[in-house]
């Protein structure tokens, strides 16, 4: 099967997913406007994205994916991790967030990181499965770039020559970032099933 909801209910996420879909197999219908938000509960992005995934696939009675991506920073002991969207509160903002974050690395020289997307796939029989995808890199020490969303202004690439996610194109980020790495490895292992 490769048709399926997409679970999550963040616009800026959903535009990148459908961007990194777009040239596969794999047909995405649109989260209903009746589902109510998902408590992600889970002590990790597996348990997180798979709660997501199964309670779309409870609502719709479809096969569901759902994403769950944490910033793991070295130096803070692999904060904000799971709890990266509402680090600086239930209701923080991006903005709030990275304020958080690079207050917490204030006068910290070792700022690496790692950006990671787990992608649930979850089916009305109850089969399900999780594939992953990293990016590593460092924190920088202010924002930069206008593009992306989330960490996206602070978190440098390895390899992209200092540049954040959010001074690449959308196209460029999709090529390298941790959810494209996650949803091309969906693509594989639907077209291996």
């Amino acid at each position: 099967m490769t048709t399926f909801v997409l679970a999550t209910a963040n616009p800026d996420k959903a535009a990148e997913i459908r961007a990194v879909l777009a040239e596969t197999h794999i047909t995405l219908l649109e989260r209903p406007a009746d589902v109510g938000d998902v408590d992600e509960t889970g002590d990790t992005l597996e348990e997180n994205a798979l709660l997501k995934a199964r309670a779309l696939v409870t609502a719709t009675g479809h096969a569901a994916i759902a994403d769950d991506t944490g910033l793991f920073v070295d130096a803070l002991g692999g904060a904000p991790g799971v709890f990266s969207a509402r680090y600086a509160g239930e209701h923080a903002t991006y903005a709030d967030n990275v304020a958080k974050l690079l207050t917490e690395l204030d006068g910290v020289g070792d700022r690496r990181a790692t950006f990671r997307t787990v992608v649930a796939v979850a089916y009305p029989d109850d089969a399900w499965f999780v594939v992953d995808g990293d990016l590593p890199g460092t924190i920088t020490d202010a924002p930069r770039g206008t593009n992306g969303f989330g960490y996206d202004p602070v978190f440098a690439p390895a390899g992209a020559h200092g540049r954040t996610l959010a001074e690449m194109t959308a196209a460029e980020k999709n090529e390298v970032s941790h959810r494209g790495n996650a949803l091309r490895a969906l693509a594989v292992a639907l077209a291996a099933r």
